[in-house]
């Protein structure tokens, strides 16, 4: 081989090894470990944040009626079926009466009775009123002819005792009329007390309203209790929403509300926040409220979903930021700031915060101070970062 074929081989494979050592360094600065940091970064502005509840829900009835009978029984027919509208007092469905029309007509036979029974006993009280009176008369006789000594003391004494024995079967007539007239009402209460029974086997409607549900059809045996239809009002449906518990800061009753139903999502509805209740989801961490609309939508369904924005009075104007530019440090809030060119993480604390992602900063930062609000990797001080337009990939 050549000498001068020899070195330039040898020229070559320095030239090569030089080139890859480039390229591996500038790989190492660029991706490796000693790369710096794509991060984005923009100014704190100062604004007024809208601050907002969002929560999802389902249209439920405020008032809804389970209308079933008091007592255990058959279901004999039911008149009504779902989706229909009824009237207050309209029949919706009745129970097997049994032997409750049976038992009226024999207490309507005692009643007759028991009236008999009265007009035996009036007469028999006025037969011994009568009795009294002509034995009164007699005794009042003979004790002025036995004053005058007409007739011995032991006539006197007898006819004393006969007026005493009216007044006795007087009295018992008295209160064997009475015993009459009071069996008389007991019966009657019977019967009026069964007469209810029967009525109350007549299922009717409470209130107007619309058959959600037919739960028991002719021939089947029900509880007390144990609902046969089910009824609600159109006009009292609302949304029951639940809203984090940890963003709930200023729910309130009589709140501004805009529901979006699922059905229709393109029309949004008016309403407000009617009822909040008192206990809260301790599972879930949610609170509850009820949304009525402003105006009964036509069409609307229960068990709907539906979502729900509650606008809520607006905040101050101060330096506001996006929610992806806060970071926790231990427990610690704050955000990464470039001041005189050197990353700082700044603790914050935090106002409120709208549906779009801005928070209110209320101490910490200024309008004009530089964050991070997205970078490739976590930050630390001592990080090299490189500022971006955007990043493409996970950010954190």
């Amino acid at each position: 081989m050549k000498p001068n074929s020899l070195l330039s081989r040898r020229a070559g494979l320095v030239l090569l090894a030089i080139a890859l050592l480039v390229a591996f360094g500038f790989v190492i600065v660029r991706t490796g470990p000693f790369a710096s940091t794509r991060v984005t970064v923009m100014k704190v502005e100062e604004a007024s944040v809208a601050p907002a509840l969002f929560g999802i829900g389902t249209v439920e009835a405020r008032r809804a009626y389970l209308i079933g009978p008091t007592a255990a029984g058959r279901v004999l027919r039911v008149a009504v079926d779902v989706g229909e509208a009824v009237k207050a007092g309209q029949l919706l469905a009745e129970m097997d009466p049994v032997d409750l029309d049976q038992r009226v007509m024999s207490l309507e036979a005692s009643i007759a009775r028991a009236a008999s029974a009265v007009a035996a006993a009036e007469a028999q009280r006025r037969d011994m009123l009568a009795r009294r009176e002509v034995a009164t008369l007699n005794a009042r006789r003979y004790v002025d002819l036995g004053g005058q000594k007409f007739v011995s003391p032991s006539v006197v004494e007898a006819k004393q005792q006969e007026q005493t024995s009216a007044e006795a079967a007087l009295a018992a007539a008295e209160a064997n009329l009475a015993a009459a007239r009071q069996d008389g009402s007991r019966l009657r209460a019977e019967r009026d007390g069964i007469r209810q029974q029967r009525q109350n086997i007549r299922l009717v409607a409470p209130a107007d309203g619309v058959v959600t549900a037919r739960d028991a059809e002719p021939g089947s045996t029900v509880v007390a209790g144990q609902a046969v239809v089910r009824v609600v009002d159109p006009a009292s449906l609302w949304v029951k929403v639940r809203f984090d518990q940890g963003r709930s800061a200023g729910l309130a009753v009589g709140l501004p509300a805009e529901v979006v139903l699922r059905s229709n999502p393109a029309r949004p509805l008016a309403g407000k926040v009617q009822r909040l209740e008192l206990l809260a989801d301790s599972v879930t961490e949610e609170r509850i409220a009820q949304v009525a609309f402003e105006q009964m939508p036509a069409g609307i369904s229960l068990g709907e979903l539906a979502e729900v924005t509650l606008k809520l009075p607006p905040a101050k104007a101060g330096p506001v930021l996006p929610n992806a530019a806060i970071k926790q440090r231990g427990e610690q809030s704050g955000v990464w700031a470039l001041r005189d060119g050197a990353l700082t993480f700044v603790p914050v604390r935090l106002g409120s915060a709208d549906l779009e992602g801005r928070v209110q900063v209320l101490e910490g930062l200024q309008a004009g101070d530089r964050v991070i609000v997205h970078s490739e990797n976590a930050l630390t001080p001592e990080s090299r970062i490189s500022v971006v337009e955007a990043i493409v990939g996970k950010a954190q």
